[in-house]
């Protein structure tokens, strides 16, 4: 049994993992007659994975995802117009080392926001910070902070995360404030961190979005720059999903 002056001990060293499993794993290690060091290097093992799964945890509850989706849970054989492999060869995270952008354009209803939300879900898994938004509500943030003298810190913050993903850009026009301030987060991103955008926009609309042409030009440039372009075109893969419920 552990005795009390050892838990106190893990406690201080904040070593919860060799805590909550110290027990089976001694009696593990007694039973099989494993070596000192054996029995180390498998506490150390658990306490890597209890750190690895609070860490995600922690990860997957800044990024503030609306609904959490997984690859796994996404059926390619209803989404023919994409390519299962082109999507799971992004799930290395490749393309955040890169800083590369990836712009998914098709109607709605296609799996975007699955497909967005997956792959952010796979970067917590590998340590990788992420932020998302809805375009609107990433705008009325971003008013919001105007307004409360903390633009600067706020845009700060997104400096150093990993992944923002901004979905269903398009489906809510923005102010020409609104506009000028997510101006600065693309410029301020622009070859330093990746993002992953869903519209049901082709880039000739985005006009619409972002109301003047130099403006829209100039944010499809930083954008496009470096970036991977998924087109979502078929029939609306939730229909199809629901269809054969």
């Amino acid at each position: 049994m552990m005795t009390d002056e050892l838990k106190a001990k893990l406690k201080l060293c904040r070593l919860s993992g060799v805590s909550e499993h110290y027990e089976h794993i001694i009696n593990e290690a007694k039973e099989k007659d494993w070596t000192y060091d054996s029995f180390l290097e498998v506490l150390l093992d658990q306490e890597i994975i209890v750190r690895e799964n609070s860490r995600f945890q922690r990860l997957i509850k800044q990024a503030k995802f609306p609904t959490l989706k997984t690859i796994e849970q996404f059926d390619f054989s209803k989404a023919p117009y994409l390519s299962k492999k082109e999507i799971t060869d992004l799930l290395d995270n490749q393309y955040i080392e890169d800083k590369t952008n990836l712009l998914f354009l098709g109607a709605p209803g296609t799996g975007k926001s699955h497909i967005a939300t997956s792959l952010g879900i796979e970067a917590c898994r590998s340590g990788k910070s992420v932020a998302f938004y809805t375009a609107a509500n990433l705008g009325n943030i971003l008013i919001e902070m105007q307004d409360e003298y903390q633009l600067g810190k706020f845009l700060d913050k997104l400096k150093k995360v990993d992944i923002i993903i901004i979905d269903e850009l398009g489906y809510v026009e923005l102010s020409r404030q609104t506009t000028h301030l997510m101006f600065q987060i693309f410029s301020e991103r622009y070859e330093r961190g990746s993002i992953i955008i869903t519209t049901n926009l082709e880039f000739a609309e985005w006009t619409s979005i972002f109301h003047d042409e130099r403006m829209t030009a100039a944010i499809l440039d930083r954008l496009i720059h470096n970036s991977k372009i998924i087109l979502f075109n078929g029939e609306s893969y939730r229909y199809r999903v629901q269809k054969n419920d």
